[in-house]
């Protein structure tokens, strides 16, 4: 049964760490964002996320969008620059029409940082980008 299951591949979403100034607090803080570069809007976006190592995990947290339009983006969550040395994990369930799409993505330990900045599609900002 769960080998009749046909999840298709996921295309132009993308999960993305971007550095921002932080007005209130006067930091550059790190956030996570979603990116939709599709066509078309996205149903029910469920976001898992982790920080591990060998000898260390952080708690899981939880997101959930209704909907991403398409061509859009939206804010996950705040890192904390002591989670930037662990792997972070996000794992991305969402619905488009009828189809339900899942990819995990994963930013490798200490790949997040100011030297590995590059543009990130409709945003505009610079961070760093898993496909």
């Amino acid at each position: 049964m769960k080998k009749d299951i046909q999840i298709p591949e996921v295309k132009d979403v993308y999960v993305a760490v971007v550095r921002e100034f932080n007005e209130t607090h006067r930091t550059n803080d790190w956030n996570a964002y979603i990116i939709n570069d599709k066509e078309v809007d996205l149903d029910m976006v469920l976001i898992v996320t982790k920080g591990y190592d060998q000898d260390r995990e952080t708690s899981l947290m939880r997101h959930k969008l209704d909907k991403l339009p398409a061509k859009s983006y939206a804010k996950v969550e705040f890192l904390q620059d002591e989670v930037l040395a662990l792997n972070n994990e996000f794992k991305v369930t969402f619905f488009e029409g009828t189809s339900m799409f899942d990819k995990t993505y994963l930013f490798r330990k200490n790949t997040i940082n100011e030297n590995a900045l590059q543009t990130i599609p409709l945003m505009k900002l610079k961070g760093v980008l898993v496909r």
